[in-house]
């Protein structure tokens, strides 16, 4: 064993770059990480007039009397998204067609000016906190049917927007820039949120303003793997084309970790599942496909964003709701009783035991992020005899790592890093 321990030592010590730097999140980006799971909930105009509808022509644009979703209850969006495991939900409170949910000064295309009238972004405040989840805001710079041209009446327009929603209703935990920001708005939005919102996390915000993350690539809830929290720059896609091979880098030079955004309806019905249409519901995904993608999502050190649909009554539909509950059970049910685990480990070798005569499936390794990401491989491996057999292997950990593997049958494990890129500092390692 000593002599094993020297080995792992040398093998340790030269995987550690003789030019990496450390790279630490900031505590919003931990608390982020620690989330998990999050929604985005999904509420336009549209909605109301789906068949006439075209991005590009204003003169589709819905008029403000058909917005009256009688039933809405932003209470049972939250309840819905605490059911599913979600700590945050992001609300896009304008999305592509121009339309507020909340009453905008800015112009007349807004909820104050429907039958409903009723301030939605401030009911969606206050159902946040009375559930117990983390609000956040979508705000589209990039797509306003209303405005059209990218003009600089346009981006007046949209700097007072974000000016009214990051300073009248509260902190946000994230705030969303699908596609990130264009037309030469980055500067004043970098000093606006400095001011207005400087704990949020940005999704595909400008990177000179702190806390951002990265889209993973896909609408599918897949990360590619290895998956690394660290990367050289951040991303400014609208999501209507892949990029592969957005992994990250173990020596970026940004703490800017990936969120894997999917809606709950497949990406071949109405405006690719983000919004609602009826007669859809066959398009939803199962449970089963759902848990797949939390174990390539948050098993793959990103957070897991999950699409919701509201539709015009204002609710989230039964069948969705369902499909969200069950999620949430399944997940509890999986992880609710480890065969073995340790905690708060700075050795690169740790052992466990599993005396419950049960086989393992599956190991869930966490990095204290605190102090970084620095394991760069491991081994698990069982005893079987008087030898070691190695049952799974990787290379990125960060916050979670989820690996499944055959089921195997033992009472000795070990998780052994061999490449780390600083002092190891794990979290947690457990098996079940």
């Amino acid at each position: 064993m000593k002599r094993l321990s020297v080995i792992l030592m040398l093998i340790t010590l030269s995987r550690i770059p003789a030019f990496s730097q450390q790279v630490l999140p900031s505590k919003d980006q931990i608390a982020w990480a620690d989330a998990e799971i999050g929604v985005i909930i999904h509420l336009d105009i549209n909605i109301f007039a789906p068949e006439s509808f075209d991005y590009k022509k204003k003169e589709t644009l819905p008029p403000l009397s058909v917005f009256n979703p009688t039933k809405l209850s932003t209470d049972q969006w939250i309840r819905t998204a605490k059911a599913a495991g979600a700590k945050y939900a992001v609300l896009t409170v304008k999305h592509g067609t121009g339309f507020c949910l909340w009453p905008s000064a800015v112009n007349d295309y807004n909820v104050g000016h429907t039958p409903f009238k009723k301030d939605i972004l401030a009911a969606f405040i206050a159902s946040c906190k009375k559930y117990g989840v983390r609000p956040g805001l979508y705000y589209n710079t990039n797509t306003n049917t209303y405005y059209g041209t990218h003009d600089e009446v346009y981006n007046n327009a949209v700097l007072a927007q974000l000016n009214e929603i990051w300073s009248q209703y509260g902190p946000m935990f994230e705030i969303w820039f699908d596609g990130g920001l264009q037309n030469g708005l980055e500067a004043a939005v970098v000093k606006m949120i400095r001011e207005k919102q400087p704990q949020a996390i940005l999704f595909q915000g400008p990177l000179q303003a702190g806390n951002t993350i990265r889209w993973i690539g896909n609408e599918d809830g897949f990360a590619a793997y290895p998956q690394w929290s660290r990367a050289n720059e951040t991303t400014s896609a609208d999501g209507a084309v892949k990029i592969d091979g957005l992994h990250g880098d173990p020596d970026g030079k940004y703490w800017c970790p990936g969120e894997s955004d999917f809606p709950i309806r497949r990406n071949d019905a109405w405006n690719g599942g983000w919004l609602w249409r009826a007669g859809e519901d066959k398009s939803l995904f199962s449970v089963g496909e759902l848990v797949d993608k939390y174990y390539k999502s948050v098993g793959r050190n990103t957070n897991m964003l999950v699409g919701m649909v509201v539709d015009t009554s204002g609710l989230i539909p039964r069948a969705d709701s369902l499909v969200f509950d069950s999620l949430g059970q399944r997940l509890k049910h999986i992880f609710a009783a480890p065969l073995a685990v340790r905690k708060h480990i700075t050795q690169s070798i740790t052992t466990l035991k599993n005396k419950s005569g049960k086989a393992a499936s599956q190991v869930v390794i966490m990095e204290d992020l605190t102090y970084g990401e620095n394991i760069l491989e491991y081994s698990l491996q069982v005893l079987v005899g008087e030898k070691w057999k190695e049952v799974a292997k990787g290379e990125s950990v960060g916050h979670k790592r989820i690996q499944a593997f055959p089921p195997v049958n033992g009472e000795e494990w070990r998780l052994m890093i061999t490449g780390n890129a600083g002092p190891l500092h794990i979290r947690e390692v457990a098996l079940y």
